[in-house]
Formats: C-alpha cells, sequence, structure tokens
C-alpha cells in the first residue's frame, strides 16, 4: 500500500488548515453580515460561537481524520460502516463549492489586474461590477486562470505544494491586513465605524444575529466539507491535536476581525453608514468607490485585493486537495492523474455558475442564480446536515471517548473534553437543526 503524504511538521499543518479556514468568508462575507447584524453584536456572538461550537466540531473532524489516515469518504466508513453515506455526503460538499468558488475567485483576479494597471477609479463606477458579471467571454476567462493556479499547487502534492505555499501565504496575509487595518483605522472620522465594529449593543442582539454567526462559522472555518478531515490524515500522530486547533481558529478569527477593521470603518469615512447594508456586493462595489475616494487608492487597492487573492487561493488549493485525495483514496489514481481529472471536471461545473449572470442568466432555481444557488444547496443545506450526522456519529456512535483518546495520544490531558462531550452531544445539534430550518424558511 503507498505511504500517505504528511505535513513536515506542526507549523505547516497548521497553517495549511488555516490556509483553508482564511479565505473569502473571512475577508468577503464576515465583513458584511457584521455590518448588516449589528457590527459589535455580532462580533460578539461569533466569538463564543467559535471557542464552543466551532471548537468541538474543528476537533472531531481533524481527530477522525488522524485516527482513520483517510479522507473523509472512508474515514467514516471505517470507523462505523453504518455512517458510510456521511463521509458522502460530506464529499459531495467541496465538490459543488469549488466550481463557484473558483468563479468568485476569478472574480478577484480580475479586480486585482484592474488596480494594478491603473483602472481603479473605472471600478467604481456603479455598473462596472454588474456589467463584468454579465459579460459572456470575461469571467469565463478569469476563471480559468484561478482554477489552474490552484491546480498547480495541488498538482505539487501535501509538502511541496499545499504546505510550501501556506508557509509564505499565510505570512504576508498577517502582514498586508495589519497594515490595511491599521491604516484604516487610523482615517479620520474612522472612530465611528470602530466603535459601531467593536461595541456590541444589546438592542441589536436576535435570534438572526446568532444563525447568521453559526453559518458563517461553517462558511469561514472550512467545517463539514470533508476538509478537516482530509487534513487529519496527513497530521502527524505526535502534533499536538489539542492546541492546533487552537491556533487554527486563532488564524482564522483573527483575520476575519482585522476584515472587518478594514473595511467597516473605511466604508464608515468614505461612504457613510447606510453603505454597509449594500451585503454581498460590499467588497466588488462599495470598496472600490472607498478606493477611488481615497489618497494612493490605486496601490492600497491593488494591496487589498492581492490580499483576498491569496486567501481565496488558500482555500480553493483545501477544497481542490479534499477531491482529490478522494479520488486517490477511492480509485487509487495518482495525484497527478487525480488533480487533472478535478480540475476539467471544475471548469465544465463552474463554467455555468460563471455565465449565470450573462448568457444564462434567464436560468433560475428557487429564484436563485445559478452560483447563488449552489451556495445555498451547499451552505445552507447540506452542511447543517452533514454537521448535525457528525454530532450525532460521534456523540453517540464512537462516543466521545473516541475522540479524547486520539487527542492524548500526542499530549497527555484533553483540557476541553467536558465542553466538548456536551457540545457535540447535546447543544451543537440544537443549533444546526435550527440553522438547517431558518435557512430553508427563508429561501423556500
Amino acid at each position: 500500500m503507498k505511504e500517505r503524504s504528511n505535513f513536515s511538521s506542526r507549523l505547516g499543518f497548521v497553517l495549511a488548515a488555516a490556509g483553508s479556514a482564511v479565505g473569502l468568508g473571512n475577508i468577503w462575507r464576515f465583513p458584511y453580515l457584521a455590518a448588516q447584524y449589528g457590527g459589535g453584536t455580532f462580533l460578539l456572538v461569533y466569538l463564543i460561537l467559535t471557542v464552543t461550537f466551532g471548537f468541538s466540531l474543528m476537533l472531531a473532524e481533524i481527530a477522525i481524520g488522524r485516527k482513520t489516515g483517510l479522507s473523509a469518504i472512508g474515514a467514516f466508513k471505517k470507523l462505523d460502516h453504518r455512517f458510510g453515506f456521511l463521509g458522502i455526503l460530506a464529499s459531495l460538499v467541496p465538490i459543488i463549492i469549488f466550481p463557484y468558488y473558483s468563479v468568485i475567485g476569478g472574480w478577484v483576479t480580475k479586480y486585482l489586474a484592474v488596480f494594478l494597471t491603473g483602472g481603479g477609479k473605472s471600478a467604481a463606477a456603479d455598473t462596472y461590477y454588474t456589467d463584468f458579471i454579465a459579460s459572456p467571454v470575461e469571467p469565463l476567462g478569469w476563471f480559468f486562470l484561478f482554477l489552474a493556479a490552484t491546480a498547480v499547487i495541488v498538482l505539487l502534492g501535501v509538502e511541496k505544494g499545499i504546505e510550501k505555499v501556506s508557509k509564505f501565504m499565510m505570512p504576508v496575509l498577517v502582514i498586508l491586513t495589519v497594515g490595511i487595518a491599521v491604516y484604516c483605522i487610523t482615517l479620520p472620522g474612522a472612530g465611528e465605524g470602530v466603535a459601531y465594529y467593536l461595541k456590541p449593543n444589546l438592542k441589536d442582539f436576535s435570534t438572526k444575529t446568532v444563525l447568521a454567526a453559526m453559518g458563517q462559522l461553517f462558511y469561514s472555518m472550512s467545517l463539514a466539507m470533508g476538509i478537516m478531515v482530509t487534513y487529519g490524515s496527513y497530521m502527524q500522530k505526535d502534533n499536538n491535536l489539542e492546541s492546533s486547533v487552537r491556533q487554527i481558529e486563532i488564524f482564522d478569527t483573527g483575520f476575519a476581525f482585522l476584515a472587518g477593521l478594514m473595511i467597516i470603518p473605511a466604508v464608515f469615512v468614505f461612504s457613510g453608514k447606510d453603505a454597509l447594508q449594500t451585503g454581498p456586493g460590499l467588497m466588488f462595489v462599495t470598496l472600490p468607490k472607498v478606493f477611488a475616494n481615497m489618497p494612493f487608492g490605486e496601490l492600497i487597492g491593488a494591496v487589498f485585493f492581492l490580499l483576498v487573492l491569496f486567501a481565496a487561493l488558500t482555500s480553493s488549493i483545501s477544497l481542490m486537495e479534499t477531491i482529490v485525495s478522494i479520488i486517490c483514496d477511492r480509485l487509487h489514481w495518482t495525484r497527478k492523474r487525480s488533480a487533472l481529472t478535478v480540475a476539467v471536471c471544475a471548469l465544465i461545473l463552474g463554467a455555468p455558475s460563471s455565465m449565470g449572470f450573462g448568457p444564462l442568466s434567464f436560468v433560475k432555481i428557487l429564484n436563485l442564480s445559478i452560483l447563488d444557488f449552489m451556495d445555498f444547496i451547499s451552505n445552507s443545506v447540506m452542511m447543517p446536515v452533514v454537521a448535525f450526522f457528525t454530532c450525532i456519529f460521534v456523540g453517540f456512535f464512537i462516543k466521545p471517548e473516541a475522540i479524547g483518546e486520539e487527542v492524548r495520544l500526542s499530549s497527555r490531558t484533553f483540557k476541553s473534553e467536558k465542553l466538548f462531550s456536551v457540545m457535540i452531544k447535546w447543544i451543537a445539534p440544537l443549533f444546526l437543526v435550527a440553522i438547517l430550518l431558518s435557512s430553508v424558511f427563508h429561501w423556500v
């Protein structure tokens, strides 16, 4: 049997897993949700959920991967044959997400190119974004470019590709994020935006705030999509599992927090509080207007979209790697054959999402565009379902003690064992049912 690839060090594992978690969910999605759901109130709720629910589910997934040495499609079945279906469900999530995520990655690549070539002011025009995504051909080209970059890194493998790129990208991301955040919060008039973002207000608290924060947790931390199971299968047995998960959480939440500090105060200064309600278009519609009004806006915009591109790449790499790992485990293909097959399939499956705002804009599913429907099915339906069954699987079938044994292989103690057991058996499943019902009722 071929020996399984491994990360060469704990640092390599933590940076790669953090790179998977740090993506468009942190820099694009988190700030606009924080803006819509009360700023500091949303931030506080999110932090509480991260250190409880997020920690428990991530620890369970990584431990399952390391315990079995398999990707999601084989790991659950190996531990209990009755849960083979869960591995299949978890594996379907990245298969659905990867193509349309690469489409959005292509949009980010386009905006970086525009700012690098001095076209930042044109990107601030009211119809620039909608005209671009409605174009029949151009979005496809950028989608292909982003997908090709992801495929090359995955082709290089775990240690030479994913680990090496993550070790470079993650420190660069830290430097860029901190630099832009410091600049934004020191702008004249940014204080009101900083206060809105950091100061919780109980008037803003609602069930929707909790559900939005919980939904963001999945998107941001790469949970319930087989990624952490796959990365756990590459983790060496002597690496401290519990502290590694905490470090990944710190990276992920830290980036989300800094993204909010970059974006919300700047929008307050240059576009006013009302612009915060732009929602998903905040990064592509509102921020170019912000950069157009800033001194050195072209340069700052280019640095910002470079940051977003790095973040998008680290996550797309993990999505593709998960699918490649599944194929290697199931079909025993070489990494090269598996990666090239996944890239071609993603190109075919992603093309309709790329054209869904242009030539295929007439195609609507549940009154949603193709890309939005893929996002809804994967993030709002399948991920809560996978997470719910993972909690049931760990809580009542293999039991939390099995995870505890895996944790103690690399450390004498499991400091958060009681918290983990209560969360995974009782609290998390109730939250997940609430998220699923809320999501379905909202759209249907």
